[in-house]
């Protein structure tokens, strides 16, 4: 399988080269130049891993990490300049898998990625989205809530993908059926009111008072905790 890599990198040096490497081993590199860019890439791929540098304009690498936390166990290795242990302890607690210090391989670098990679999905390429007692996997396309499987259609499943990689955010209908479906879908837009109050049915304790799909009035539904 062809593993997806997110290479997050202000200097363009070091984006050009890794991203050479990356090539030769096979991998498709999806690159970002900040940490913004980078959170709005992995929202749209199906992100693998993730190189993250630390020190980034607008918000730095443990800021990312930590949003993409939020929803996923994506392995991630930091790349920084920085020596100090304390910086590296920073990341390991913020939830890094490991870390890499300026200037470096790039050999050792892919040998790394390739280590990882083998360890995290052990030739596959199942990805778990997670929300509380929710788990959403990419490549069985399965629902678990308290670890029990719930049965969800594949309708279900690609708008319970888009909400889960954009917790927070605010999706009038139009928005999740392009996202979820492409251009070429042929249903009516309120029925997307249907397939979320299936979903409802499927995930909330209560579906008339949800707490995770919840509908915003005259905008159209968001994906988290309710008050978020």
């Amino acid at each position: 399988m062809r593993y997806n890599i997110l290479v997050v990198e202000d200097q363009k040096e070091i984006r050009d080269i890794v991203s050479k490497y990356l090539a030769n081993e096979g991998y498709q590199d999806y690159i970002a130049k900040d940490g913004f860019e980078a959170l709005d890439l992995f929202n749209q791929y199906n992100i693998h891993l993730v190189l993250l540098d630390v020190m980034m304009p607008g918000i730095d690498g443990f800021d990312v990490l930590k949003e993409i936390r939020k929803i996923s166990e994506v392995p991630v290795i930091m790349v920084t300049a920085k020596q100090e242990e304390v910086d590296r302890l920073k990341g390991f607690d913020t939830g890094a898998d490991d870390y890499v210090v300026k200037p470096f391989s790039a050999r050792e670098l892919m040998k790394r990625i390739k280590v990882l990679l083998k360890r995290v999905y052990n030739d596959t390429d199942e990805i778990v989205y997670k929300h509380r007692y929710l788990n959403l996997y990419t490549k069985s396309m399965k629902l678990t809530k308290y670890d029990e499987e719930i049965d969800i259609t594949s309708t279900e499943y690609k708008l319970l993908l888009v909400m889960f990689k954009n917790k927070g955010r605010v999706f009038t209908r139009e928005q999740l059926i392009t996202l979820a479906f492409g251009d070429d879908y042929e249903g009516y837009d309120r029925n997307i009111d249907s397939y979320i109050k299936r979903i409802r049915q499927k995930i909330e304790e209560d579906p008339k008072k949800p707490t995770f799909l919840i509908s915003k009035y005259g905008a159209g539904y968001m994906f988290g905790d309710a008050g978020v």
